[in-house]
């Protein structure tokens, strides 16, 4: 009906790529028929056999490939040729295409006093100057990228995890989102649970720091420095 409810990011993709939608009537499988053989087909072409890989992105580079390869050997149906002699003859008139659309789903989500943003019962650290402020969380398939006024602050691997017996589920931590808080409390060094990872090289300085009066200040000058140089 008219009074459909479109999916904001759906209707922004529309408009980035300029297409118009046609959308099927609730409990109207008739609608779709020719997509649903089109995918039928589709679907006895490649994967029957069902093919093995070592990873997506090898599956990606082969799935790529074969299309290309079907489209050369599938008549087109309605005009004469294949479909990808047909495609050839259209493309001249076709609009460029814009760069790849976003494809993110976002959220406004308020940090944590302890630099932290929740999602799917995990959380994720962001910068600490962050804290007890909104932050936009943008959701991708593989990440998360987090921005604040107009701005990518930081971005973590996606955690997916299905189990419910787990409580809160996991925290991830990337020790330098804390290192302004070091400034003010340097002996959150020893315990704090974001410096549990640090790099093996600034794991060994830290062991030689603390054995000696004032190591844990001196240690905090040494990975204050991260903020205006490269790590390495």
């Amino acid at each position: 009906g008219k009074a459909r409810d479109v999916n904001a990011r759906f209707a922004a993709m529309v408009s980035h790529y300029l297409f118009e939608v046609e959308f099927c009537n609730p409990a109207s499988g008739w609608e779709k028929g020719q997509i649903e053989k089109n995918v039928r087909d589709a679907r006895h072409r490649l994967w029957q056999p069902v093919p093995a890989f070592p990873s997506l992105d090898a599956l990606n580079a082969w799935l790529e490939e074969r299309c290309l390869a079907l489209w050369k050997e599938i008549a087109h149906g309605q005009q004469p040729g294949t479909v990808h002699d047909v495609w050839r003859l259209e493309k001249p008139t076709l609009m460029k295409v814009p760069r790849p659309f976003d494809g993110f789903i976002e959220h406004t989500k308020r940090v944590s006093p302890t630099c932290l943003v929740t999602f799917e019962r995990t959380r994720y650290s962001v910068p600490a100057s962050y804290a007890n402020r909104p932050v936009s969380l943008r959701v991708y398939a593989d990440r998360l990228v987090i921005a604040a006024e107009g701005n990518l602050i930081c971005e973590h691997k996606r955690v997916i995890d299905r189990r419910h017996d787990t409580g809160m589920g996991q925290t991830i931590y990337d020790w330098r989102h804390y290192l302004a808080v070091l400034q003010r409390k340097p002996g959150a060094l020893r315990n704090g649970a974001p410096f549990t990872e640090l790099p093996v090289a600034f794991k060994k300085l830290q062991t030689e720091l603390l054995k000696k009066p004032g190591g844990d200040r001196e240690m905090v000058e040494v990975l204050a420095l991260v903020l205006h140089h490269e790590e390495q």
